[in-house]
């Protein structure tokens, strides 16, 4: 009987399904990204992050341990040297699935599982989005925020609105300067030809 063994059997024998994952999780781990299936993706998911975790602490036995389930040494140093050192301050979580839509073929759902600390389009947005947030009060807090901005806003104005005033008062004295000279060149020019 199988009561309460919940994971996916991916359609395969026991020996099928853990070389499949292990080649997976070695891919993943040289690639940053692998494009998959949903069902595989969940089932990766729970194959790679403990091994990742195992990583954080580079030691012989767990160095051992992670080759014992991935048996390949290039993905194995390249586990504890680059995904380590990036997710050693992560408390899990270093996976992200990302669904694509379907295979043409059997319209099996298809998506991409990638580590979250190497995708540098999505670290770029979530800096640009940790800005400080505000919070509210419901007791008449955002009343007394609106006042105080209203009467900050006019002293910025005002301070703005002068330095432009400056500058274009100094741009039509530099510019009568420079008009004077051509204005008297041509009367000088017109006095020596009669």
């Amino acid at each position: 009987m199988r009561h309460n063994k919940k994971f996916n059997h991916l359609g395969r024998k026991a020996a099928h399904r853990k070389a499949m994952l292990a080649n997976m999780a070695s891919s993943l781990i040289a690639h940053k990204r692998i494009s998959t299936t949903v069902a595989k993706a969940k089932a990766l998911r729970m194959y790679v992050e403990p091994l990742i975790t195992k990583a954080k602490d580079d030691t012989t036995h767990s160095r051992r341990v992670v080759f014992s389930y991935l048996q390949d040494k290039e993905a194995v140093s390249e586990l504890f040297r680059e995904v380590a050192v990036k997710v050693a301050d992560r408390p899990g979580g270093y996976t992200r699935i990302l669904k694509t839509g379907n295979r043409l073929g059997d319209n099996a759902d298809m998506c991409i599982i990638e580590l979250v600390d190497f995708n540098e389009a999505m670290l770029a947005a979530t800096e640009e989005a940790a800005a400080p947030k505000k919070r509210r009060s419901r007791r008449g807090g955002a009343k007394k925020a609106t006042e105080v901005a209203a009467q900050a806003a006019p002293v910025v104005e005002t301070e703005v609105a002068e330095e432009p005033e400056a500058a274009t008062e100094t741009e039509v004295k530099a510019e009568e300067a420079t008009e004077e000279p051509k204005a008297d060149e041509s009367a000088d020019e017109e006095k020596k030809e009669e």
